[in-house]
């Protein structure tokens, strides 16, 4: 995308092509209008044409362009807060409610893929949470205990166990989350795209909403080339949002995120790293990741963005830590690189917004986009359909609020990942 090999990388590279979406030059009318081609848009598309409800979904660049085709493809349940400050922040009716949903957000990724045959490397052996020393094992321990008396399908590894499982003598335990997994990002979203048009939804890239407004009683969206009338606008734009809902971007600070790929592996070392291809990551500050895809390839990423100076950094920081978390692996080098940013809430959790009769959206979705941009789709869904009231929805209702100092908080996160990894393993 972007003829630009970093904007989107192996996932570009392995993803099957997209389903036909030609750009929207005409004037049409439909039932429901939806306003980004990620993964909460598409699965609202698909849910609501499988019903018979008439779509139009418009995307400004192609399906799965923004966090949805760049992301490390990690399909987490819950989100990054600690389950306990879901209720703390969002009070005891909407916090339980969301978590529930959320907790169980993976099961519905997983029911999608498989009701639609869509092929996207989807792995089903859960996700270890990395303990980086003492007070990373005292972190997994409480997010343990939280977890486990709701009844949640997770087991704190010891530091053996965590090796056997990684390759990697690293940790000094995890947090194996079997409701949680891995795919191909760019691939999922294209099967949602292609599951869509399926049961009947119209799908348009290259087509950039640039007005917004009400006529005649109905909702309207234009194009520089056509416009959608509709009874509803779902506004799915999330962190890469412009145009008339640019205070949905506004509203979160933009976190960088890249990814190296290595060649893939021999087999010997397939044995030794991540045999059972959990998805994994630490607790750090400035946090890494790491996963197997189906070829076989290492997909190493951290905090940071891969331009100007931050490339070079980046990259030579990414092969120290390689070797240093599996000195098995010897000097490598990367097939695919390629860096996103995550759109961050002031207490990272994700928001609902009513920007007026009938125009809805979920977004902030703090780097768990897979699991939560699905789920909320199809709630989107159900709520156009009258099927969950407003009363009913799994966050309570807010306005957009940009946050203080938010420009200078996203060159701080840039700069300061840069100098983080230019040090070493000194944060």
């Amino acid at each position: 995308m972007l003829n630009d090999p970093r904007s989107h990388g192996l996932w570009e590279k392995t993803a099957p092509s997209p389903p036909p979406a030609p750009r929207l030059e005409e004037v049409v009318a439909a039932d429901v209008a939806i306003v980004g081609g990620g993964y909460t848009g598409l699965s609202a598309a698909l849910h609501l044409a499988e019903r018979g409800v008439h779509v139009r979904l418009l995307e400004a660049a192609e399906i799965g362009f923004g966090g949805a085709g760049r992301n490390v493809g990690l399909i987490n349940a819950g989100m990054w807060v600690m389950p306990d400050d879901f209720p703390r922040e969002l009070g005891p009716l909407y916090g339980e409610r969301a978590l529930d949903l959320l907790g169980q957000g993976p099961y519905l990724v997983r029911e999608l893929i498989e009701t639609h045959g869509i092929s996207c490397e989807l792995e089903k052996n859960g996700t270890l949470h990395c303990a980086a020393g003492a007070d990373g094992m005292k972190e997994l321990e409480e997010r343990a205990r939280q977890w486990q008396k709701r009844g949640a399908p997770v087991t704190l590894l010891n530091a053996a166990e965590t090796e056997q499982r990684t390759g990697s003598s690293t940790y000094s335990g995890s947090l194996l989350d079997m409701r949680a997994g891995t795919l191909q990002p760019l691939a999922y979203a294209r099967g949602l795209a292609h599951a869509a048009v399926k049961a009947g939804a119209k799908l348009h890239t290259g087509s950039a909403v640039v007005e917004t407004g009400e006529a005649n009683g109905k909702k309207f969206v234009r194009t520089a080339h056509g416009q959608v009338s509709a009874d509803w606008i779902i506004v799915a734009t999330d962190a890469y949002s412009t145009g008339p809902w640019k205070q949905v971007r506004l509203e979160q600070v933009h976190l960088p995120y890249f990814n190296l790929a290595t060649a893939p592996l021999g087999d010997n070392l397939r044995r030794s790293i991540v045999p059972g291809r959990e998805g994994c990551w630490d607790t750090k500050e400035i946090l890494s990741s790491f996963r197997m895809d189906q070829a076989g390839r290492l997909i190493f990423g951290s905090v940071g963005a891969l331009r100007g100076t931050g490339t070079a950094i980046h990259k030579a920081w990414a092969r120290r830590s390689l070797k240093r978390i599996f000195p098995q692996l010897g000097d490598v080098d990367f097939e695919a690189e390629w860096y996103g940013l995550i759109g961050m809430t002031d207490n990272a959790l994700p928001r609902f917004h009513k920007f007026g009769r009938n125009v809805v959206g979920f977004s902030g979705y703090n780097g768990r986009g897979i699991s939560p941009g699905t789920t909320f789709g199809k709630v989107l869904a159900a709520h156009v359909l009258g099927e969950i009231s407003e009363a009913e929805l799994p966050l309570p209702l807010t306005d957009t609020t940009e946050p203080g100092f938010r420009s200078l908080k996203e060159a701080y996160y840039e700069a300061g990942a840069q100098i983080a990894h230019f040090a070493g393993e000194r944060f």
